[in-house]
């Protein structure tokens, strides 16, 4: 007995999450030879300006941003930390009581996000390890859709069958689509899988999920519709922009059962023509107060409809951070992204894999990863504006009236309840007050927390919930959590905790990108600023310098464009930004170039990435500081300026749940095959740039073969020129695709007429020096 009691006090006092240092030594000397190289050569330039004409200035401009990009990327990559979480620590210590969780899951458009993917993630979600009765999954709907509710309706019986099954035999991919993906999937089970049993219940199973994506796609196609009528009888006669809010509690786990499925509930939040409705900001926002009136769990993780729950013990990963560190280290709990659809060598560079194992390790050894919007638990105190000196006075148990006039949350009485029981729950959540187990009598008070007028005249977007002002409100909302003195911790588990979509075309690729940008520059431009943030707040300096490396993202676009057009400019001018091949000085920019590239690629072997991996995602940094980075930059300023507003655009998601055509034939397949990861082009805009400067550096060296070689050109003109050319190899396929794989000839005329101003006002420059 007194072995037994040593051991569950041996468990008892295991950690749940270590801090774990990451020794970087090579790096860091190779980042300070880098730096010393940098102000060399800006140095050289400097002290050599008044020797040169506007190329040579120019250049030093471009050098003396990439230098100061450089300087603030190694500040968030010096002190890499990384987090290791032991959930069976967890699950063994005695006594031991898991808070509750809030699920929140987003869509915004059935079309562009088709239901079944947002059902897989509801169904991995409802399946996880964690008592049942501790959960509950609310769906957000800004589609206003009746197909997703009734997608989820139908899951929701599948889910009865699906979830026991998870459990019973310890599967561990519990998004079902990926689990009946292939033959193999049997082996991701911990049970006895050569029993007959499971091979009859497997089947039974894959049957029915069959069935109910059958039953979706019937209804979507049409060929089966149901009437607007009963359950969905709410969706008649509505519009997208303007309709009332529609709530449907689709499971309640009245039994109370660990084991059973947790609370299933549909929102669609009103919206109006006359009212902001900030987005996804909104949403969540909404969200948080229905939640708040129904089960108020003092955790919530919001997921996107894409990102299904890929490690079944996520949520034990996620309550070990938070119960095992301090609260103020531990303000939410970011899994960074991953991606079950990704191309091999990641053609179109956004598969972030490298910067996942760099830039976040190094982020978490300052005040923690930036909140990326999905993948992330929060505290509910926090979400409310619970401060850091809040957090330290261990007296505060309940909230008096004062406290909540402070905090304007609406005027909801059963809300305001909610919140005071919220802020009289220590920071660790472990005493939560989960609200009323009958739903059905909390939705009327949902109903009006969801109205799009309830914000008005409260601090919703500003001091409590999610902020309104960016099109990331992700980063914003992370960045005034930092402000608050609070830290945050990147949980990086294997296998990952989500796997969501990536766009694989080039369009799509661009229109995720651009909206970034202009969100990201809405924050640096404003009194959201990190630099106000670290005078007037709690943002570390480090962190403020981070946050800046990542807002100033977009401006990096107009610096690289430039040096990208002066190997071009001095070819067809007779000029030229670069030193000698013969020159001394020339050692110090090849040495800098080689160092600074293979490090990078150093950074990818050591990450598992290929060669090819590295140089698709070096040339689509060119291709996005021409295209989508740069039209972000150009839709923040036209906003500015007041000339046009900024459009939130749906990133489409190309669904791998749907059943695949069995007739297609062998020859589509091989073409599928061959084109898989290829670059595709449409008639927008965002093409003309990149075009232009492809149509000028080939100008620049057929003018240099039939012309000859210009005396004050060099050959680092020459070989930069060739350079960009390499980069924007996928442009050089388009000229000669066809269909989707060709740039269209509207875009290449005005190319080509830019491409020949460019060219003549060269040559007017070289005709006037």
């Amino acid at each position: 007995m007194a072995t037994l009691a040593v051991s569950n006090h041996h468990r008892h006092n295991l950690p749940l999450c270590e801090k774990i240092p990451i020794r970087n030594n090579l790096e860091k000397a190779i980042d300070l030879t880098t730096l010393l190289l940098l102000i060399s050569l800006l140095l050289y330039r400097l002290l050599h300006l008044s020797h040169h004409g506007y190329p040579w200035l120019l250049a030093f401009l471009c050098e003396s941003w990439f230098t100061f990009d450089f300087i603030l990327g190694v500040n968030t990559k010096w002190t890499p930390l990384d987090f290791k979480t032991h959930p069976q620590t967890l699950l063994e210590r005695e006594g031991a009581e898991l808070p509750a969780v809030d699920l929140y899951v987003t869509t915004a458009d059935f079309v562009l996000e088709p239901p079944i993917m947002t059902v897989n993630t509801v169904l991995s979600l409802l399946a996880v390890e964690y008592p049942a009765q501790k959960l509950a999954c609310y769906v957000s709907d800004d589609g206003c859709s009746a197909l997703v509710l009734y997608s989820l309706i139908e899951a929701s019986e599948f889910a009865r069958l699906w979830a026991p099954f998870c459990r019973k035999y310890d599967v561990q991919v519990r998004a079902p689509f990926r689990y009946f993906s292939n033959d193999d999937a049997v082996s991701t089970s911990g049970g006895d899988v050569n029993s007959s049993e499971f091979r009859l219940e497997w089947k039974q199973i894959k049957d029915e999920y069959e069935k109910l994506k059958r039953k979706i796609e019937q209804a979507i196609d049409g060929t089966a519709p149901f009437e607007l009528s009963g359950e969905y009888a709410a969706f008649a006669n509505t519009d997208k922009s303007d309709h009332p809010s529609i709530i449907k509690v689709i499971w309640e786990n009245k039994e109370n059962l660990p084991d059973g499925l947790p609370h299933l509930v549909y929102l669609c939040r009103e919206k109006r023509p006359i009212s902001p409705h900030h987005y996804k900001a909104g949403a969540m926002n909404v969200l948080t107060r229905v939640s708040g009136v129904m089960t108020n769990a003092p955790f919530m993780l919001n997921v996107d409809c894409d990102m299904f729950a890929n490690n079944p013990k996520i949520l034990l990963h996620a309550m070990c951070s938070i119960l095992g560190l301090k609260p103020e280290d531990c303000a939410f709990v970011q899994f960074p992204q991953a991606f079950y659809n990704e191309l091999k060598d990641d053609p179109f560079g956004n598969q972030m894999a490298v910067a996942f194992e760099t830039v976040w390790r190094g982020m978490a050894g300052i005040q923690g990863p930036v909140y990326a919007g999905t993948g992330c638990f929060h505290r509910r105190k926090l979400i409310y504006g619970f401060s850091l000196n809040e957090a330290d006075n261990k007296a505060l148990r309940k909230v008096d009236d004062e406290t909540l006039l402070n905090k304007p949350f609406g005027n909801s009485v059963e809300f305001m309840d909610s919140v005071a029981k919220t802020f009289s729950e220590p920071v660790n959540g472990k005493n939560d007050n989960i609200g009323p187990q009958d739903l059905s009598s909390t939705v009327q008070a949902a109903y009006h927390v969801a109205r799009c007028g309830y914000e008005d005249a409260t601090a919703w977007g500003s001091k409590v919930g999610w902020k309104y002002g960016s099109m990331t409100e992700d980063v914003l909302t992370g960045m005034k959590i930092h402000a608050m003195g609070w830290k945050s911790v990147s949980c990086m588990p294997s296998p990952p905790g989500f796997l969501g979509t990536v766009p694989t075309t080039g369009p799509a690729v661009m229109t995720q990108t651009k909206r970034w940008i202009a969100g990201l520059l809405q924050i640096l431009f404003s009194k959201n600023s990190p630099i106000f943030a670290t005078f007037n707040a709690k943002l570390q300096f480090r962190q403020c310098l981070t946050y800046t490396w990542i807002l100033i993202w977009g401006l990096r676009s107009i610096p690289q464009l430039c040096y990208a057009v002066l190997p071009a400019y001095c070819i067809i001018a007779n000029s030229h930004f670069l030193p000698k091949a013969y020159e001394p000085v020339m050692v110090l920019f090849v040495a800098q170039c080689l160092i600074q590239n293979l490090q990078i690629l150093r950074s990818y072997h050591r990450c598992g990435q290929s060669v090819c991996a590295w140089w698709n995602n070096t040339r689509m940094g060119k291709i996005n500081a021409a295209t989508s980075m740069l039209f972000g930059v150009v839709s923040f300023v036209l906003n500015l300026v007041g000339i046009s507003d900024i459009v939130f655009e749906v990133t489409h998601k190309e669904s791998a749940n749907s059943s695949t055509s069995t007739d297609a034939t062998d020859n589509n397949k091989d073409n599928m095959a061959v084109n898989t990861g290829r670059f595709t082009f449409d008639k927008s805009p965002i093409f003309v740039p990149p075009t232009t400067l492809l149509f000028v550096q080939l100008t620049a060296l057929g003018l240099s073969l039939l012309e000859g070689a210009r005396d004050r050109v060099g050959l680092g003109e020459y070989l930069s020129s060739v350079w960009v050319v390499m980069c924007f190899w996928p442009f050089v396929r388009g000229l000669f695709g066809k269909g989707k794989y060709g740039i269209p000839l509207s875009t290449l005329l005005k190319s080509a007429v830019f491409a020949l101003i460019f060219v003549h006002l060269c040559r007017q420059t070289s005709a006037t020096g």
